[in-house]
C-alpha cells in the first residue's frame, strides 16, 4: 500500500471519532500521530539519539527540605491529580484497580480521599471510559466531605496493521478502541474544561501520580522547590535497581533536553543498554509536577501537546491471539519532560514509588512492612529488618485477585523480618504467621496445603508428594 492510499483512510478515522462524540482537539491529536505512522515513524528512540544523565545533573530530594515553608504557603494553589484509569486486568480485575482493598480494610480510593482531606489540597481524578461509572458509584457510597473533580481520559481508534484502516470488531465494538496512555492527561484536562476551572479558582500547580501508588502524595518541600524555581515541568525519578530494568529511564537528547524513554520505545538492538542500570541510572516514578498556566499557554499557542509517540503492536482482542493485528497509538505523561526548556528531574526516595502492579506487590503493601498513620500517609515500618522484601508467589495460584484472597483469608503473614518469600504450589495461609529471613514454601502435592495459624517459618518448608 502506498502512502497516498493509506492517507485516504484518515477521513474514516475522523468520521468514526466524531460519531463517538470525541472533541475536535482529540481528533486533531489522533490525526497528528496517525500522520506520523503514515510517514514511517515508529516511536522508537535509539541510543545514538540520547546520552545518559549523570548523578550530578539530578537534583537530590534530601537537599530540598529548606523549601517546605514555601510549599506550605502555596498549598491552596495546588491540585493533586490521580490517574484512575486502570482496570488491573493483569490481576484478574474487571473494575477499577483503585477499588480493591489496599490497606487496613480500605481501598486505594478511600485512602487517597483521606490523604487529600488531611492535606487540604484539591483532588481531581482522571478516569477512563472503563472506570468512570464504577468510580462515580463508589464516590456516592463513600460520600467524602469534599467531592473530587473528575474528568475522563479519551480513547483512540485502533489501527489495522495490514492496511492502516480503522479496526472493526462487530461482536465487541468496544474493542475497536484503546486508551491513549496517561499522556492523554494534557488533552483531557484541557478539552474537559477542568484546566480552565482550576485556573479560574486560583489553582496554579498540579501534582500527578497513579492511583495504585499510595506513596505518591503531595510533598511540601517538592512543591516549594518547584514553585520557587519557577519551572514549568518537573519529573520525579529514583535510582534504578535490577528490579527496575523494564521501567522507563530518563536521559538527555543531543540538544540537551531531558527525555523519557519507555521500554516500548527502545529498539531491540539497544535493549541491553536500556536495561543497564549503571548506564541509565534513573527510572521514571510517574510522579510529575506541572505549572498549569504554562500548560494552558502551550496548548493555546500550539493547538495541542505533541508528546513523543508510542506505537504499540497488539491484537485487536487482547485475549485472542488469532484476532487481527493492530496498532495502538499511546503516549506517556512523563515524556512531556522533553517539551519544556526548563524541565527538571528530582531524585526521590523509593517510598514515593510503591505501585501495585501484581498480587506480589499487593501482599507487600497489605503486610506489616508498611503502616498507615493517622494522616493516611503510608510509611515503612520502623521494625523492618531488611530494606526490601522480594515476593514471588506461584502465578498458577496467586496471579488473580480472587485466587489471592482465598489463599490469604486472614491477611498477609508478617514480613518485617523477611527478606524474600517464594511460594510454589497451592498453599493457604492461616492467621498470625511470621516469616523470617529467606523463606521458600513448596507444595508438590496435588491438593492445597495450609500453613497453620501462629506458625513461625525460617528457611524452607516442603510438602512432598
Amino acid at each position: 500500500m502506498t502512502h497516498r492510499q493509506a492517507e485516504g483512510h484518515l477521513p474514516a478515522f475522523v468520521a468514526k471519532m466524531k460519531n463517538e462524540g470525541l472533541q475536535p482537539l482529540v481528533i486533531d491529536t489522533f490525526a497528528y500521530y496517525y500522520n506520523q505512522v503514515l510517514s514511517g515513524e515508529t516511536g522508537l528512540l535509539y541510543d545514538r539519539e540520547i546520552q545518559p544523565v549523570a548523578l550530578r545533573e539530578i537534583k537530590d530530594f534530601d537537599r530540598l527540605k529548606k523549601y517546605a515553608a514555601a510549599g506550605r504557603r502555596v498549598l491552596q494553589h495546588c491540585v493533586r491529580i490521580v490517574l484512575n484509569g486502570g482496570l488491573g486486568t493483569t490481576m484478574g480485575l474487571t473494575g477499577p484497580k483503585s477499588l480493591i482493598e489496599a490497606k487496613n480494610g480500605k481501598n486505594f480510593l478511600e485512602i487517597i480521599l483521606q490523604q487529600a482531606d488531611y492535606s487540604g489540597v484539591r483532588l481531581a481524578l482522571m478516569n477512563s471510559f472503563n472506570t468512570h461509572a464504577a468510580t462515580c458509584e463508589a464516590l456516592a457510597q463513600i460520600n467524602p466531605p469534599r467531592a473530587p473533580l473528575q474528568f475522563i481520559q479519551h480513547k483512540f481508534p485502533k489501527i489495522r496493521q495490514t492496511d492502516l484502516q480503522p479496526a472493526t470488531w462487530p461482536d465487541h465494538p468496544d474493542l475497536e478502541w484503546n486508551p491513549p496512555g496517561h499522556g492523554d492527561i494534557y488533552t483531557a484536562i484541557y478539552a474537559s474544561g477542568t484546566l480552565g476551572r482550576l485556573l479560574e479558582s486560583g489553582i496554579r500547580y498540579a501534582f500527578v501520580s497513579n492511583s495504585d501508588n499510595l506513596g505518591g502524595i503531595i510533598d511540601e518541600p517538592l512543591l516549594g522547590y518547584f514553585v520557587e524555581s519557577k519551572i514549568s515541568f518537573m519529573i520525579e525519578v529514583s535510582g534504578r535497581t535490577p528490579s527496575d530494568i523494564k521501567g522507563g529511564h530518563i536521559a538527555r537528547r543531543k540538544d540537551g533536553r531531558l527525555v523519557l524513554r519507555e521500554i516500548s520505545q527502545c529498539p531491540q538492538k539497544d535493549l541491553m543498554n536500556f536495561q543497564n542500570i549503571h548506564c541509565h541510572g534513573f527510572f521514571n516514578t510517574n510522579n510529575i509536577w506541572i505549572n498549569l498556566e504554562e500548560l494552558n499557554r502551550k496548548i493555546t499557542n500550539e493547538g495541542m501537546v505533541r508528546l513523543p509517540m508510542i506505537l504499540n503492536p497488539k491484537t485487536l482482542d487482547p485475549n485472542d491471539e488469532t484476532s487481527p493485528p493492530v496498532y495502538q497509538i499511546e503516549t506517556a505523561m512523563g515524556s512531556a519532560v522533553s517539551l519544556f526548556d526548563d524541565a527538571r528531574a528530582v531524585a526521590v526516595e523509593r517510598d514515593r514509588f510503591l505501585p501495585v502492579k501484581t498480587c506480589n506487590d499487593l501482599l507487600i503493601l497489605r503486610s506489616d512492612r508498611f503502616l498507615l498513620n493517622r494522616d493516611s500517609k503510608l510509611l515503612p515500618n520502623p521494625e523492618n529488618r531488611n530494606e526490601a522484601v522480594d515476593v514471588q508467589l506461584d502465578p498458577k495460584f496467586y496471579n488473580k485477585i480472587d485466587e489471592f484472597e482465598t489463599r490469604f483469608p486472614f491477611g498477609p503473614p508478617s514480613l518485617t523480618r523477611c527478606s524474600s518469600l517464594i511460594v510454589e504450589g497451592d498453599v493457604r495461609f492461616e492467621r498470625n504467621i511470621i516469616l523470617k529471613g529467606k523463606v521458600t514454601i513448596r507444595n508438590k502435592r496435588k491438593n492445597q496445603e495450609s500453613i497453620k495459624a501462629g506458625t513461625i517459618i525460617v528457611g524452607d518448608v516442603l510438602f512432598k508428594y
